[in-house]
């Protein structure tokens, strides 16, 4: 499956599942372990773990399983390793805190994609 249409589907799944504040940051030329990083806003600890098992569900479908799934019910940080996608599902206060997207877009502020 091509990084595009992995990524696609992501997002669309997570905007399926009520998923808020969706991010998708391009980071290919700042790291080698993937092409893009998406943020996501759940509104409890419960919907970060069911925002990415449908993301896992959805993509069984076609054929494409993920290199790892880390947190739990009790998580504020869901992290979801898809390969060339990363998906990272936290509370609002956790994504506060980490502020990834800021991390991450220091010196190419064009590479953030933003959706409600």
């Amino acid at each position: 499956m091509q990084t595009e249409e992995l990524l696609k589907i992501v997002q669309d799944v997570l905007d399926d599942r009520k998923g808020l504040y969706i991010t998708t940051l391009d980071v290919r030329g700042k790291t080698s372990i993937t092409d893009y990083m998406v943020l996501v806003t759940g509104t409890s600890n419960r919907h970060l773990k069911s925002l990415c098992d449908h993301v896992v569900e959805k993509l069984k479908e076609s054929g494409v399983k993920p290199l790892g799934l880390e947190g739990d019910l009790s998580s504020d940080w869901v992290l979801l390793d898809l390969g060339d996608v990363i998906v990272h599902a936290m509370t609002a206060q956790t994504r506060e805190f980490y502020q990834l997207e800021k991390l991450w877009s220091v010196d190419r502020p064009e590479n953030v994609q933003a959706t409600a």
